[in-house]
């Protein structure tokens, strides 16, 4: 599932969020709906890349529990950008991206080669979690990232990921958080609070796609109780900030521009007239006014983390 985050579900359209993740990174897309995940591999990279910083103070967080895994496996990789920070973070561990689109695990191969980790590095393409039984032994550390939520019974697949841990095993889901902001309340023209009813927007159409997938069944999302009904005892949950002050950096900024251009292309049937003419304006590259020239694009989000231990 390539990650796309929802709103706080994360930014993508992984599934039916607007792409705001992660989804670095992604994520397998467990029967993500109709994304083409292809298509998104650039946007789904960058993302990723953007969102970096969260990702490595999670990964060095769940070193503290788990100091010296022999297998990482990144359950819905994406493109892979998580999966080689695991790599990096982890240096004599072997790491496996498992994605349902073989067009994103290429990609993730040639991050990896790129990156001088191919000999540790492997792909297994396939839907989430049945492709986890070609694994070939437990994992020491199994990532989730914002990919549970394009599987139909979350309560299932979170026993289903414990099931390939080893004994002492631990699994790590990202799921939750804060929408993230790349603007202020005002933005000097239009209604003020436009992030704020894309949010809204947003909500709905995650609670849409969720309860359009196969085998769909609602559950509170309490992430710890969700683990321990899976058998897993709950070690800790964690919310890493990604704080990007302006001005931005010319890919964050890029990235904020597609994040505004695919919430326009989602929502603009429910979006009001001032609403459509305000992100028409922030869209435009000529207008004084718009994200490519204006000073005060930002880029603030919180990504949680939750983690459990499979009995020994």
């Amino acid at each position: 599932m390539a990650h796309e985050h929802h709103g706080q579900h994360g930014h993508h359209e992984h599934g039916g969020h607007q792409a705001q993740h992660a989804h670095g990174g992604h994520a397998g897309h467990a029967r993500g709906g109709d994304i083409d995940w292809a298509a998104m591999a650039a946007h789904l990279e960058t993302e990723a890349e953007v969102a970096a910083p969260a990702y490595e103070s999670a990964l060095a967080w769940l070193g503290t529990e788990v100091t010296e895994p022999g297998l990482i496996v990144d359950a819905g990789s994406g493109p892979g950008v998580i999966a080689c920070l695991f790599a990096q973070e982890f240096p004599a561990a072997r790491v496996v991206a498992a994605d349902g689109s073989a067009p994103l695990l290429e990609r993730a191969r040639a991050r990896a080669a790129r990156e001088g980790i191919a000999d540790r590095f492997d792909t297994l393409v396939g839907e989430l979690p049945e492709v986890l039984d070609e694994l070939e032994y437990p994992a020491d550390l199994l990532w989730a990232s914002r990919s549970l939520h394009h599987l139909g019974d979350q309560k299932a697949a979170l026993a289903a990921f414990g099931a390939r841990l080893a004994p002492g095993g631990t699994l790590a889901v990202l799921e939750g958080g804060l929408a993230p902001r790349y603007l202020p309340r005002d933005l000097g023209f239009g209604r003020p609070g436009l992030q704020t009813r894309l949010d809204a927007l947003q909500e709905d159409r995650f609670a849409e796609m969720r309860a359009e997938l196969p085998g769909a069944v609602a559950e509170a999302e309490d992430w710890p109780a969700l683990l321990a009904a899976a058998g897993l005892k709950h070690t800790g949950t964690r919310t890493f900030l990604l704080d990007l002050p302006a001005p931005l950096p010319e890919k964050a900024r890029a990235f904020v521009v597609a994040m505004l251009t695919r919430a326009r292309d989602l929502h603009a049937e429910a979006l009001d007239a001032e609403d459509r003419a305000t992100l028409a304006r922030l869209l435009d590259p000529a207008d004084p006014g718009s994200l490519h020239r204006r000073a005060d694009v930002f880029v603030l989000a919180a990504h949680t983390v939750h983690r459990a231990v499979r009995p020994a």
